[in-house]
C-alpha cells in the first residue's frame, strides 16, 4: 500500500469566535462542527466472539417449527412452555432474560441465519474466515484491520502519536485478535487488566543495518508503543467510572473494564472479547433438564453480561456512543447426536445490540423439515460480510468504495445499525442544517439539505480559499435533497463546504478527507 503523510487537525481559532476565509465567513471549528452523536470518530463497537460454533436453534428458537424441531433433536429440545418470547414466531432460550429485557427495550436485533457460501466446518478454518472477511484467500488481514489500514498505511510506525494517543483496538485477554491484523503490524492491544500499571524495558540494542538490527528496531518499536499504549489505558480506567453490577463472570469483568476504559477518555474505537466452549458435541443439556447444561450456562454468561453492560452505558450516559455484536465460526447440524449434543453445522444468528441498533429480528425463521438428513445444518441467508459492511457503512461512516476494496464479493447493506444516523439527521434537517455523511470520508460523500424551489450553489473550498470544486449550481425543487460528490482526487485534510441560496442564505460545513 502507498505510504501517505497524514494532516493533523487544523486549530484555526478559539470556539466561538467567526473567521473569514477568502471571504467565506464560517463559524471556528470546534465541536458543533462535529455533532458526537453523528461523528464516526466517537463511536466505539464491541465484538464478543462465542468460540466453538454456537447452536443457533437452541439460542434463537424458531417457535412455529416446534413439531418438527422435536423431531430432529428431541434429547435437547427446550420446552415450548420455557421458552422466553419475542415475537409471536421466536424466542429465546429460558435463561436469557438480560437480552430478552433489552430486546423489549429495542436494544437487541437478532440477525438469523447469518453464514457464509458453502459453510467450512474447520473451527480454524471458519475462524479465519469470520475473522478475516476473506473466503477465495489466505487471510493476511482482518476485515478491520483493513479498515485501519486504509487510514493508518505508516503503522505502527510513529505510534501512538499526539493525534493517535490510543490504540485503535484492544483485545481483551492475553492475545491480539486477527480480525485488527493490518499489513506490518496487529492494531490491537491485549489488555488482561486495564489498572495494571507496567512498563518493557528494551535492550538499548541499535539498528545497525542488518536483518538482525531492522528485526531488533521493529521489536524495540513494539516495545516502546506497548508501553505508551498501556500508560493510556491505564490512565483511563482510573479517570473512568461504572454504576452497574456486573455478574461475577469473566465477560462481566471484562465488560466492566471496557465501560470504564470508555467513560475513562479512551479513543479505542474496537474491543474484542472472546467466550470458549461453544464446541458442545456431547451433554450439551443434562439429562434430566434440556434447559439446563454447559449451554444454558454460556448463554446466560453472555446474556447477564450484555444486559449489565448496556445498563451500565445507559446510567454513565455514553450508550450512544456504543454499539455490540456477537458472532460464532459456525452454527452446529439441526438433528441433535445420541449424545445429547449437536456436531458441526453451518448458519446461525448474530446478535447485535445498543441504542442505535435498529432492532427486532432480521431474517425469516429457519424452515426445519420433518425427516432427518444426516448433517444437514441451517442454511444461510445473510452473508456475514454484508454484515460488517453495513457496519462499516452506518457506524463508521467509511463510503462504499472504500468498503468494496475491503471485500472479494460484490457487498450487500443492510440497514441494522443506523438507528442514530436517522435521529441526528432528522434533527439537523429539522434546523434546516446540511448534513455531510460519511464525514470523514475517503472517496465520496453525500451532502444532504433543504431548498425552497430556489437556485442554490454548493462549492467546496480548501483552507487557502482556493474553489477545488462545484456540486450544485441549479434551480432545486422545495424539499430535501441529497447530492452525491466524489472526493478521491482530494488531498488530504479539511475543506469547506458552502452552500449559498439565491435567497442569500449561506451555510458552511467542514468535511475531512483522508
Amino acid at each position: 500500500m502507498k505510504r501517505r503523510d497524514f494532516v493533523k487537525n487544523i486549530a484555526i481559532a478559539s470556539a466561538g469566535t467567526p473567521i473569514l476565509l477568502n471571504n467565506i465567513k464560517m463559524q471556528s471549528l470546534g465541536k458543533k462542527l462535529f455533532d458526537v452523536p453523528k461523528s464516526a470518530e466517537d463511536r466505539v463497537l464491541v465484538i464478543i466472539r462465542l468460540n466453538g460454533g454456537n447452536d443457533g436453534l437452541n439460542t434463537v428458537i424458531p417457535r412455529d417449527q416446534y413439531s418438527n424441531l422435536s423431531v430432529q433433536r428431541n434429547n435437547i429440545l427446550i420446552p415450548e412452555t420455557s421458552v422466553l418470547p419475542l415475537t409471536a414466531e421466536v424466542g429465546l432460550h429460558p435463561v436469557m432474560t438480560g437480552m430478552q429485557g433489552i430486546y423489549n427495550d429495542g436494544k437487541l436485533s437478532v440477525i438469523q441465519n447469518v453464514g457464509y457460501p458453502e459453510q467450512n466446518r474447520s473451527h480454524f478454518r471458519s475462524m479465519d474466515i469470520w475473522t478475516s472477511g476473506l473466503i477465495d484467500n489466505d487471510p493476511t488481514t482482518g476485515w478491520l484491520g483493513r479498515y485501519f489500514q486504509d487510514y493508518n498505511p505508516n503503522y505502527p510506525d510513529g505510534y501512538p502519536n499526539s493525534t493517535y494517543p490510543d490504540p485503535f483496538a484492544i483485545s481483551m485477554g492475553y492475545e491480539v485478535s486477527t480480525t485488527c491484523q493490518g499489513i506490518l503490524a496487529n492494531f490491537s492491544h491485549a489488555v488482561s487488566n486495564p489498572f495494571d500499571n507496567y512498563n518493557l524495558l528494551t535492550s538499548g540494542a541499535v539498528n545497525d543495518g542488518t536483518y538482525y538490527g531492522d528485526q531488533v528496531e521493529y521489536l524495540a518499536n513494539l516495545i516502546d508503543q506497548a508501553n505508551g499504549y498501556g500508560a493510556e489505558i491505564n490512565a483511563a480506567a482510573n479517570a473512568g467510572n461504572t454504576l452497574a453490577t456486573y455478574p461475577s463472570t469473566t465477560l462481566g469483568q471484562q465488560l466492566q473494564y471496557v465501560a470504564q476504559m470508555i467513560s475513562g477518555g479512551l479513543k479505542t474505537k474496537v474491543y474484542i472479547l472472546n467466550v470458549g466452549g461453544f464446541d458442545t458435541h456431547d451433554a450439551q443439556v443434562t439429562s434430566t433438564d434440556t434447559t439446563t447444561g454447559t449451554h444454558a450456562n454460556l448463554l446466560q454468561t453472555v446474556s447477564d453480561a450484555v444486559a449489565a453492560f448496556q445498563n451500565d452505558l445507559q446510567l454513565l450516559g455514553i450508550e450512544n456512543r456504543v454499539a455490540g455484536m456477537t458472532f460464532s465460526e459456525f452454527g452446529r447440524q439441526v438433528a441433535s447426536n445420541g449424545s445429547r449434543g449437536t456436531d458441526h453445522g453451518d448458519a446461525a444468528p448474530l446478535f447485535l445490540f445498543g441504542t442505535c441498533i435498529e432492532g427486532g429480528i432480521v431474517g425469516a425463521n429457519p424452515t426445519i423439515g420433518s425427516t432427518v438428513v444426516d448433517q444437514a445444518g441451517v442454511p444461510m441467508e445473510f452473508d456475514f460480510r454484508d454484515i460488517y459492511a453495513s457496519i462499516l457503512k452506518d457506524w463508521f461512516g467509511v463510503d462504499t468504495t472504500t468498503i468494496q476494496s475491503f471485500f472479494e464479493h460484490t457487498v450487500t447493506y443492510y440497514n441494522v445499525l443506523g438507528a442514530c444516523n436517522l435521529g441526528v439527521e432528522e434533527k439537523s434537517l429539522a434546523k434546516d442544517e446540511a448534513i455531510l455523511y460519511p464525514n470523514p470520508c475517503s472517496n465520496s460523500s453525500t451532502i444532504r439539505f433543504k431548498s425552497d424551489d430556489e437556485w442554490v450553489r454548493i462549492d467546496i473550498f480548501d483552507f487557502s480559499g482556493r474553489n477545488v470544486g462545484t456540486i450544485c449550481d441549479s434551480n432545486l425543487t422545495p424539499g430535501s435533497h441529497d447530492i452525491f460528490f466524489e472526493t478521491r482526487d482530494f488531498q488530504q485534510g479539511e475543506y469547506v463546504v458552502q452552500i449559498l441560496k439565491k435567497s442569500g442564505n449561506v451555510q458552511t460545513k467542514l468535511i475531512k478527507v483522508r
